[in-house]
């Protein structure tokens, strides 16, 4: 053969071809995200489109696609298993022929992203397919692994990407990632509530009249929004616009979700309002705070 490409530009290309990959995963998926990630600076924002892309590959196996595609439950978990081991391999070697894991790995191996971020979030995935009713254990537990996860695994980009070490983030940042996690996560859960109990069967609150009320969960949400929001000039610079357009983004979902339910259908913030959102988080503005009534 002619026209080899050298071993060293050939994994430079398949690393940009693998990163482009992931970027085209949240493009088709979370406008919403796609926008606050253009907020980031250069340094963190392709890490975080694989992260999230790699989430969202897995979010698909078990909402969806797979089952769409004629899978058993058994079958679907089987994906789930493979693209774990994948993952956690990728991680050690370097290497996947599957281009977004391959793009997570090496934001992996760089910003210090482990096992012990990734096994909770794959255990909340294969959760979806067994438990269709949460107490406040396994409640607990599924936000951890499928929201709070993925925020302290943004947070290890935002510390280490481009670094020459690997830093453990300090606790007050990664209480604030945890929080901004489980609050995006609840926003999700009040929005699609009536989504998730007749399509997917699944039951992640337990709203019951004498028990836990949407206004219980909303007053949680508020509460991690402002304890995150408190912590975000604490990140660094090149990532606080895009952090605080996402905060912003749900304070106003959980004001809309307080107004007016779910009755009109999914809660959603019109373009022009997001765009208003990412305006003022780029002119550096603080996040908004939310007044509970």
């Amino acid at each position: 053969m002619t026209g080899r490409t050298p071993a060293a530009d050939a994994l430079e290309l398949y690393d940009r071809t693998a990163r482009d990959a992931a970027a085209t995963v949240i493009a088709r998926y979370s406008t919403s995200f796609a926008i606050a990630c253009r907020l980031l600076g250069p340094r963190p924002r392709p890490h975080v489109r694989t992260v999230y892309a790699l989430v969202r590959v897995a979010d698909e196996v078990v909402d969806g696609p797979a089952a769409s595609a004629g899978l058993s439950t058994d079958a679907t978990r089987a994906v789930l298993d493979d693209l774990e081991r994948e993952t956690i391999a990728a991680i050690e070697r370097g290497f996947s022929a599957n281009l977004v894991v391959h793009a997570f790995a090496r934001t992996a191996r760089e910003c210090g992203i482990g096992e012990s971020l990734i096994t909770p979030f794959f255990a909340s995935m294969r959760t979806d397919l067994a438990v269709r009713r949460h107490d406040e254990d396994s409640h607990s537990a599924y936000v951890y692994g499928s929201a709070e996860a993925v925020g302290l695994m943004c947070l290890q980009v935002f510390v280490n990407a481009g670094a020459r070490r690997i830093e453990q983030p300090p606790p007050a940042l990664a209480d604030g990632a945890r929080r901004l996690g489980a609050a995006f996560q609840e926003v999700n859960f009040l929005r699609d509530v009536e989504h998730d109990t007749r399509a997917l069967g699944r039951d992640y609150l337990g709203l019951s009249p004498g028990g836990l009320s949407r206004d219980d969960v909303l007053d949680r949400i508020d509460d991690d929004l402002a304890a995150a929001a408190a912590v975000i000039p604490d990140l660094p610079r090149d990532c606080r616009r895009a952090v605080t357009a996402a905060h912003d983004l749900f304070a106003e979902l959980a004001r809309r979700l307080r107004d007016g339910g779910t009755a009109g259908g999914r809660v959603r913030v019109p373009d022009i309002v997001k765009a208003r959102l990412a305006a003022r988080a780029w002119a550096g503005l603080s996040p908004l705070r939310e007044r509970r009534r």
